[in-house]
């Protein structure tokens, strides 16, 4: 059987389904005969890729495709290196460092 996959994750849940291909089958065609939309709301309007470059509804798919589906971020990732440096820091003077600044 020739499939393609259609991939999301949510908080609580990652979704990893298989497909029948389709000859002419769209990406919008795939995350219909998924059922995916049956289980889970999206945003609207959809944000898709295959295999992390970005496509659009109407992409024709071929044998193996992965169309990802994509949600925004609840975090900058700018916001959690800041924090993770702000809990852990590291540094030329930072905490163990044995090359103490002498004054």
């Amino acid at each position: 059987m020739q499939q393609v996959w259609v991939a999301y994750a949510t908080a609580q849940q990652q979704y990893y389904l298989a497909v029948e291909f389709e000859e002419g089958m769209t990406a919008q065609d795939a995350i219909a005969k998924s059922g995916l939309a049956e289980r889970e709301v999206f945003e609207t309007p959809l944000q898709l890729g295959i295999f992390g470059t970005k496509i659009s509804q109407d992409h024709l798919l071929q044998v193996g495709d992965r169309v990802e589906i994509y949600r925004a971020l609840t975090i900058n990732p700018k916001e959690i290196r800041r924090n993770r440096a702000a809990n852990h820091p590291v540094g030329r003077y930072g905490k163990g460092n044995r090359f103490k600044r002498s004054s």
